[in-house]
């Protein structure tokens, strides 16, 4: 192998791993796009800051020369914090509090769109996915000095042909400015546009944002007995599919309101198998004080697709999720998940730094 060639696997070897671990349950930080959402009524502003000009006789200081083996330290740290990623297994990984507001459930986030003289006009839904059959309740709120219409106008449409699927009034509701209409979730399942139309200062003003509607997947039914396998506490989660298939569950582990761990497990289900055993690792409780009750929130299955290309369909457990008491958990250790081939990519890594 030439010496370039060895150097370009090394940076793609390094570029890879990197991205893996800013990707994995290890990176704590969190990302912003996860946790921050854009308010576009909020105006941005960028200002050029002139840095202090220190006074002309102190001392400049001068860049610090990279030391010889920058890539060798560089890839003795992408190992180190790939080992400690690789200490748990995919299915039970640890979960921060930044991580599960941004991991939380099917939630709808409310659109606002600006008016003239800080004026907002804002659709809120209570949930982002319907199940087929169900009752969309549109609520809107327009804030500010503008004059208002009593009556604003919903409609459900086809994102592809625009075809109205069903309309409302959404009515004058509770407060001024605040108004509530019902839409039905009866059609097919896939994603629709939610058009909010109002009059605000005898000018007609429209308001679109996005939902889903999911079909009926199946009930979910409790918890079974919790055991203690192989370092594992198993949370075993009743699940009566509606059709057979294979089906993803995730879900959130807690230990009073703190986040412990995000689980999840896929299984094939069926009239005869109803039952998917989440793991929680001993890495991710062996360290952890638990006095009562465990907690298993957030809870989503999914209906994975026969093949490629064909949809991905969601349901979610019980808004309050399910509270269990755990049998002993004494016999779990903070031992990390065996993982051969990842035991090899760290070797490799550590190799690789070894050789600058």
């Amino acid at each position: 192998m030439s010496g370039k060639t060895f150097l370009l696997l090394t940076l793609v070897t390094v570029g890879v791993v990197g991205t893996g671990y800013l990707l994995s349950a290890d990176n704590h930080t969190g990302f912003s796009w996860f946790t921050e959402r854009t308010d576009s009524s909020r105006p941005v502003s960028v200002q050029n800051l002139r840095p202090d000009t220190p006074p002309s006789d102190a001392p400049v200081q001068q860049p610090e020369t990279p030391p010889d083996n920058a890539l060798g330290f560089m890839l003795a740290s992408v190992a180190h914090q790939y080992a400690e990623t690789t200490r748990y297994p995919p299915w039970s990984v640890p979960l921060s509090a930044q991580q599960a507001n941004a991991y939380g459930g099917n939630n709808y986030q409310p659109v606002s769109l600006p008016l003239e003289g800080n004026g907002h006009f804002t659709v809120t839904l209570e949930k982002y996915r319907f199940t087929k059959g169900e009752k969309i309740l549109v609520a809107a709120a327009i804030q500010g000095s503008q004059v208002v219409d009593r009556s604003l106008s919903a409609t459900l449409e086809k994102p592809d042909s625009r075809d109205s699927v069903d309309s409302t009034k959404l009515e004058e509701s509770g407060s001024p400015g605040y108004f509530e209409g019902l839409l039905s979730a009866d059609e097919s399942p896939g994603e629709y546009r939610l058009i909010v139309e109002a009059r605000i200062d005898g000018k007609p003003v429209r308001h679109a944002s996005t939902l889903t509607i999911e079909p009926y997947l199946g009930e979910f039914d409790g918890l079974g007995d919790t055991r203690i396998s192989n370092n594992n506490l198993v949370i075993p989660v009743r699940f009566s599919p509606e059709t057979s298939g294979f089906y993803a569950l995730s879900a959130q582990l807690y230990i009073g309101q703190n986040p412990v761990a995000q689980l999840q497990m896929d299984k094939e289900l069926n009239s005869t198998s109803d039952t998917i055993n989440l793991k929680a690792h001993g890495t991710v409780l062996a360290n952890h004080v638990v006095d009562g009750q465990l907690q298993l929130k957030n809870l989503q299955i999914r209906q994975l697709p026969d093949k490629p290309g064909d949809r991905t369909n969601y349901a979610f457990g019980p808004d309050e999720g399910y509270a269990f008491t755990p049998p002993d958990l004494d016999s779990l250790s903070d031992t990390p998940a065996v993982n051969p081939e990842s035991e090899q990519r760290a070797a490799l890594l550590r190799q690789l730094a070894d050789k600058f």
